[in-house]
This record gives structure tokens, sequence and C-alpha cells, in this order.
């Protein structure tokens, strides 16, 4: 079999699970958006493993891949797969396992730094300085989460065992959910926003949260008020938060998601001036990149590979 892993951007596939005796195996490191570029790139492929969402599979590309026999998908789902499409050419579409504590360990790391003034008090140092500003202790702030699920549920103990408050928001938050985790219920977004010294982001992206947290939500932030967003790009309104934070409100905020990712060199959001104040934190969406997890993501690649060549059982979508 020839098999293409793409958008290995750390290029450690190879050394984290055994691909020997599978066939031709390809790794891109690189992520291609031109569809004729990226059609020609797969064109000769019996297999191709994605990492998450990095490369979608819409049914135009599926189609176009005449090849084409077997998907396999880093993690249990994967929206960005045209899954009926494949099916409909006989394409088996499936998926592995995922490890569930990376995505709330970053928020709370992206928490704890912008609020203690991490990268720019380094910078000085760096540079040949000292202390350059005072940082803010969480232990007795209000953290708001937008979003109770799995994650959200982590960070709402994480938050509580650092000394914070726990206030929660989602269009379908019920009371009792928040008694699992020790949260409190906001009455509604603008008042979680208004209530809270943290916000972080932990939703699922739909037509229904694409934009949620835009200028409406974001000028009733609460004075100081820090936003963070390992989730999804979409669901904060970029250009909306650039003119927030330049205004005060938020006073700062950390991403680590992507309208478009990787994230171009010359995004607006690549701005000096809010990166040098340690008011705005950009990391390359690092929520879910961890070696135990990619250790498992291409294990359970190569297991389904060989198991679909061997024609077991296999995982599928």
């Amino acid at each position: 079999m020839k098999i293409a892993v793409l958008d290995d951007y750390s290029d450690v596939a190879l050394d984290l699970a055994d691909w020997s005796g599978l066939g031709e195996v390809t790794v891109f490191r690189d992520t291609i958006t031109d569809a004729a570029a990226l059609v020609a790139r797969l064109l000769p492929f019996d297999v191709v493993c994605l990492m998450r969402e990095r490369t979608p599979m819409p049914a135009s590309l599926i189609e176009s891949l005449p090849n084409l026999r077997l998907i396999v998908t880093s993690g249990p789902k994967n929206a960005s797969i045209d899954v009926a499409a494949a099916k409909a050419r006989g394409i088996v579409v499936c998926g592995t396992q995922s490890r569930k504590t990376t995505t709330s360990e970053l928020a709370v790391l992206m928490m704890l730094a912008l609020n203690r003034r991490l990268m720019p008090e380094v910078a000085s140092l760096t540079a040949g300085g000292w202390q350059a500003g005072l940082g803010r202790d969480v232990a007795g702030l209000t953290l708001g989460l937008v979003g109770l699920g799995n994650i959200g549920g982590q960070m709402a103990v994480l938050g509580q065992a650092l000394g914070m408050k726990v206030i929660a928001w989602s269009r379908n938050l019920t009371e009792h959910r928040c008694a699992e985790v020790g949260a409190t219920p906001a009455r509604s977004l603008k008042d979680l926003m208004g209530r809270s010294d943290v916000v972080s982001v932990h939703l699922v992206l739909s037509d229904r949260t694409r934009g949620l947290i835009g200028a409406d939500a974001l000028v009733a932030a609460k004075e100081g008020q820090v936003l963070i967003n390992t989730s999804r790009g979409p669901i904060v309104d970029t250009a909306a938060l650039l003119v927030a934070l330049r205004r005060g409100r938020p006073a700062a905020a950390g991403l680590d998601v992507f309208d478009e990712e990787p994230l171009p060199a010359d995004h607006p959001l690549r701005d000096k001036p809010l990166i040098r104040d340690g008011r705005l934190l950009l990391t390359p969406h690092l929520g879910y990149s961890t070696e135990a997890t990619f250790r498992l993501f291409y294990s359970q690649t190569v297991e389904a590979i060989r198991a679909y060549r061997d024609g077991s059982p296999i995982r599928e979508l």
C-alpha cells in the first residue's frame, strides 16, 4: 500500500509508531490548502492518515482520489471528513482514541502565564533587565467557563484547586451539571463576561457557536479580564477581539486556536505591541500536542492500517 501521513508538523510520526511492513509510507510536514495541489499530492495513495482537522477531506477531494481506500484520522471523530461521501465510494473511514486532559492543562498554563505576566518578565530578563511589572494571583478570582463538557468540567476542578470561584454558561447548561463539578450557573453569556476575571472557552464549533464571543460579549468584559480560547478559533471573533484588546477590555487574551492554521506570518493577530506587553499570548494549537497523545494517535493509526490490510475488525467512524 501507498500510505500518506499528513501534517506532521513536528516530524515525529515515524518515531512514535512502528510502520514497518505496511507498505510505502510518505510523511508530509506541511499543509496544502490549494485544492488542485492537494489532489495532485494525494492522487497516488491508497491510505491517507490525518492529524485531526489540519487537512479537511470534503467530498470534492475524496471524489478526486480514485486510488483511495482507507482514511485514518487521529481522534475518535473528525468533522472535517465527509464520511458519507467516503462510504459512498466504498472508502473505509476510521479513527483512534484520544487522551482527555491535555487541553485543560494548556488552558491553565495560559491562564497562569498571562496573569503572572510570565512572557514579558522572561523577555525582560533575557534582555538583561529584571522585574518589569507585577503579576496577579489567581486565588480568589472568578473563573468563567463558556462550556462545561469534559474539558470545561476539568477546568472547573482545576480552577477550584487554585482557589478560584467557578461560574459557567452555555445554551444547554443545567444546574445538575454545574453541581457535578462545583460551578455556579451564570444567567447569560454577558453575565458571565461581566463577572469573570478569567474566561476560558470550551465549546464545540458549530453554526450556533461560530462568532459567539463577538463584540457584544467582549464589550461586557470585566475590567482586568483574561480571555482564553483553546477550543476552536472561529468561536471568538478575531477582528472584534483585537479591537477590544486595544481598548483594554479584555485586558489580555491567550489563543491556542485560529480561524486559519497554521497562522499566516502576516496575520493581524501577530500584533507585536500586544504580544510584547504580555497582553496577547499565541500558541500554535498545542492543546492536544503532547508526546503521549501523539504516540497514542500514531500507534493506533498503524494498528488500523494493519487491521484493514488483514481484514480484521476496524473502528469505523
